[in-house]
């Protein structure tokens, strides 16, 4: 008995390793070693939603080595804004600007679509528009300006860190949430995440803002995501009637802004 119970704990285990390995895979593009139970095999987002628990240990990964770069940097150049612009590079680098891909395509799509039908076939197009553009040099430009305000190595590191974890946290919210917008592609693919992987999702986020931020900023910043989620699944639902990976990228830009602004406070 004690053998078998040991059996089904490592079967466990190795359930909740692999879908860690899924987060990494789809949220980085850090070469981490694909584990058989990860589901994400050959770029397949099947068993995505039963990895959504882990996204927020994915953000962590993301902002720690960013927290790392500002860190060098911040002590090779001595300067804040372009020790905060190889930070936000180096967050691209790892992601592979997922998010930002994301962002983009959501902006040309709701800004540049006069039809549902059309805002879907825009925000599909691999070609970025003016939305586009305008939307990625304003993120950029706030997260950097953050980031560079609050100049002291201690706190940039841990509004990162708490930026990014938090701002994937909410990810599998509006997974849960929102419908899929397609009969294909990622968020139809991925399904519906659970309510336990949400819920777990939601309690890493906040105990990294918890401990990142303190109690007073965590409660704002939580309150501010909340307003992010809502104002975003509202538009999403307006505007193509569902969420996409692409609106999923958007929301999490607008969160991790939202995040690094409390920190400022």
């Amino acid at each position: 008995m004690a053998s078998g119970a040991l059996g089904e704990w490592g079967n466990r285990l190795g359930a909740r390793v692999g879908e860690f390995s899924a987060s990494i895979h789809f949220l980085t593009r850090l070469p981490l070693p694909r584990h058989e139970g990860s589901g994400l095999g050959a770029g397949a987002a099947a068993n995505l939603a039963q990895a959504v628990w882990a996204f927020p240990l994915a953000g962590f990964v993301v902002g720690l080595i960013g927290a790392l770069v500002y860190l060098v940097v911040d002590r090779l150049v001595w300067f804040a804004w372009p020790a905060a612009a190889l930070t936000v590079a180096a967050t691209l680098f790892v992601t592979g600007a997922l998010h930002e891909d994301g962002l983009a395509d959501t902006a040309d799509g709701f800004g540049g679509g006069d039809t549902r039908e059309k805002k879907l076939e825009i925000m599909r197009d691999a070609r970025i528009g003016t939305y586009g553009v305008c939307a990625l040099i304003i993120a950029l430009l706030i997260r950097i300006a953050a980031i560079a305000g609050l100049t002291e190595p201690a706190l940039v590191a841990v509004a990162l860190i708490a930026a990014h974890v938090g701002a994937r946290a909410v990810l599998p919210f509006v997974m849960f949430l929102l419908p899929a917008a397609r009969t294909d592609g990622l968020a139809f693919t991925a399904g519906v995440p659970s309510g336990v992987g949400v819920a777990i999702a939601a309690a890493l986020g906040f105990l990294a803002l918890l401990f990142c931020l303190g109690l007073g900023h965590a409660l704002v910043a939580l309150v501010a995501l909340a307003i992010v989620v809502a104002l975003m699944s509202w538009l999403a639902m307006r505007q193509i009637g569902g969420q996409t990976g692409d609106v999923l990228g958007a929301v999490e830009q607008v969160s991790e802004i939202v995040i690094l602004l409390v920190a400022l406070r």
